[in-house]
């Protein structure tokens, strides 16, 4: 079924996006800052539940950590990466809301989406426990803690310039062209489209998302500019010229980090 023959265009563009889905963003905002105010974040970031924090308080263990992180982490994809596919699922709306079980339908669109955040965050909180175990087996890193997130600054401003990236972008800006040819009706097609889109949007994000490893997990500074980042590169005419500015500048950061600038370096310690 073509999307664009699901409703009149006029109604189509008076269709916003899901209430359920724009509140839940404002609610992940919302947590976010109070944990940040009350130091609960730092309880549930990731350096917390690997390291521990100090003697008296050692990490809970792996099949507990795991669980504790992706609760943060389920938390930080509802504030900064849904923003950035609001697009298609406004579309995604006008293309199911006369289709049965429509409500059902996003949900499993939504889900979809999510859970490929979620493995990307398990598998990346499993090799950032890896990198702690690394540095801690390795002197020099030990000393020299700011590498690793001097070297994830380059790595995110490097991939800004790849194929894939480019790819990726150009799926998730087309939003009415991504869903023309895929979508149909039903709860598993619903949640195969997510899905998909959720793999596009990995392609084109996720090294971004992984300088919240180097900065911090529920760091709000970072939080807001990376959000308004993908915001801009997936969703705005100016995203092209956004990329490789981004991408200059984060290299140019990573590389002052590396120079073990004192004041940028001790906000991109190993975490």
């Amino acid at each position: 079924m073509s999307v664009s023959a699901s409703l009149p265009g006029r109604r189509r563009r008076r269709l916003g996006v899901p209430p359920a889905v724009g509140a839940a963003i404002v609610v992940a905002w919302v947590l976010a800052i109070a944990a940040e105010v009350t130091g609960r974040a730092a309880l549930l970031g990731h350096g917390a539940l690997i390291e521990g924090r100090g003697p008296s308080r050692p990490p809970p263990p792996v099949w507990v950590a795991v669980p504790l992180f992706l609760a943060a982490w389920q938390v930080m994809v509802i504030a900064m990466m849904l923003p950035s596919s609001l697009p298609l699922v406004r579309l995604f709306r006008a293309a199911s809301m006369k289709a049965p079980r429509a409500r059902a339908a996003m949900t499993a669109f939504l889900g979809g989406y999510v859970m490929v955040w979620t493995a990307f965050g398990a598998l990346a909180f499993l090799l950032d426990i890896g990198i702690h175990r690394l540095v801690d087996r390795t002197p020099w890193l030990a000393l020299h803690p700011y590498v690793i997130g001097g070297a994830t600054l380059v790595l995110a401003g490097a991939f800004q310039f790849s194929a894939l990236k480019d790819r990726c972008l150009r799926e998730c800006r087309r939003p009415e062209g991504f869903l023309l040819g895929r979508y149909a009706r039903g709860l598993a097609a619903a949640f195969r489209l997510g899905r998909e889109h959720g793999l596009y949007c990995l392609g084109c994000c996720w090294a971004l998302m992984l300088l919240m490893f180097a900065a911090g997990v529920a760091n709000l500074v970072w939080m807001g500019w990376l959000t308004l980042v993908m915001v801009i590169e997936k969703t705005l005419h100016a995203g092209d010229r956004a990329v490789g500015a981004v991408g200059f500048a984060l290299i140019i950061l990573g590389a002052l980090v590396l120079a073990h600038q004192p004041q940028l370096s001790a906000l991109f310690q190993a975490r």
